[in-house]
């Protein structure tokens, strides 16, 4: 409550406690008017004090009220201060978080275009493979980039005619022996699709029709593209998948010593890029045996120009050492010269006769 309102509410009180007094000083006996009077006094004495104080304690009330109101102003203020440093700063990280939420999200954006383009291409090659004619299209451009990757132009032919006019997906010209060897690309994918989803109770046909499928390709390619002195004794047979080529070699071993028996040989991308390279070797070294005469011819004819240059050089030696021996000889004609015209020299000035016939006496050796 306001100092104001509590002042006005004890004045009231004391106006009603006045006049409540003087209503009975006027029903009392006249005898005590002068104990009322004194006592109104007394009242009116106490009235004026407690007027005072209570001014006082107004005025006190008021500044208390100041500095409490100061005080929690300050308080307020302080308060507003960290409430808003703390949201500033709060905003702040949920900005951050945002950033890097947005990062993450394009981040996640981005990878789900790629996850949809490579869900398109997984579906446009599974569209591949499940045609016959496109999955075996698939397999001849595969085996056409290895073997263009690793062999030279000349060393193949693809699509080449060999027997009976069978076409095979790649001759490989080798140099007999062994002779050319044919490529041809299988892809049993369907039984190995349904020997890879069998259960217990459907595994032992699946394998029965993988067997099957497998040991056909073999006897065709066996059948077809060996051909006794057009071809090479043996053949290879390309499976475009590892997994297929793993499959077979992990569970199917009769079928790969049938392909033993019947000399073809079930190659891989791996396994037939190691073929090709050992073919490459063949090859060069084949290149190599058939150019061994013109080098041979070649190692003749440096022989010779080897004499030539011998010849050549025992002729310029001689010519030296007769150059040697004509410089000598110069200079015992120079040395000759050299006396004799000191002597002449001994003579002219008059020298004793003794020394000038010892000067003009004629050399030892013979003239040159």
């Amino acid at each position: 409550m306001e100092p104001l309102a509590i002042v006005a509410v004890v004045l009231g009180f004391a106006v009603l406690a006045i006049g409540g007094v003087l209503a009975w000083t006027l029903m009392r006996p006249r005898e005590t008017s002068n104990d009322v009077l004194e006592a109104v006094e007394k009242l009116a004495t106490s009235q004026t004090a407690l007027s005072g104080r209570l001014d006082q304690m107004a005025q006190s009330s008021a500044a208390g009220q100041g500095v409490l109101r100061k005080a929690f102003d300050e308080r307020l203020d302080a308060i507003a201060k960290r409430v808003g440093d703390a949201l500033g700063e709060q905003g702040r990280h949920h900005g951050k978080l945002m950033e890097g939420l947005k990062e993450r999200l394009a981040v996640i954006d981005t990878a789900q275009k790629n996850i949809t383009e490579l869900s398109s291409q997984v579906v446009g090659l599974q569209d591949v493979l499940s045609n016959k004619q496109a999955r075996g299209a698939f397999g001849e451009y595969q085996l056409a980039d290895l073997v263009r990757d690793i062999l030279p132009p000349s060393a193949y032919d693809f699509q080449a005619t060999v027997g009976d006019g069978r076409r095979a997906d790649c001759l490989i010209r080798l140099p007999n022996p062994p002779g050319a060897i044919v490529v041809d690309a299988k892809f049993p994918l369907e039984s190995y699709y349904a020997l890879r989803d069998a259960d217990d109770t459907t595994r032992t046909a699946a394998q029965r029709a993988f067997r099957d499928a497998v040991g056909k390709h073999i006897g065709d390619i066996a059948e077809r593209y060996i051909v006794p002195g057009e071809t090479a004794e043996s053949a290879l047979m390309f499976l475009p998948a590892e997994a297929v080529y793993a499959e077979l070699y992990a569970n199917f071993p009769d079928i790969v010593e049938r392909s033993y028996r019947q000399r073809v040989w079930i190659v891989s991308p791996t396994t037939l890029m190691a073929t090709l390279n050992t073919v490459r070797a063949v090859l060069k070294d084949a290149h190599m045996r058939e150019q061994a005469s013109v080098i041979q011819e070649e190692v003749l004819k440096l022989l010779t120009d080897l004499g030539r240059l011998d010849k050549r050089v025992d002729n310029l030696e001689k010519h030296f050492d007769q150059a040697v021996r004509d410089v000598r000889d110069i200079r015992i004609s120079s040395n000759k010269m050299t006396s004799r015209g000191e002597r002449i020299v001994a003579i002219e000035m008059g020298d004793d006769e003794d020394e000038v016939a010892e000067a003009i006496a004629p050399p030892a050796e013979a003239d040159q």
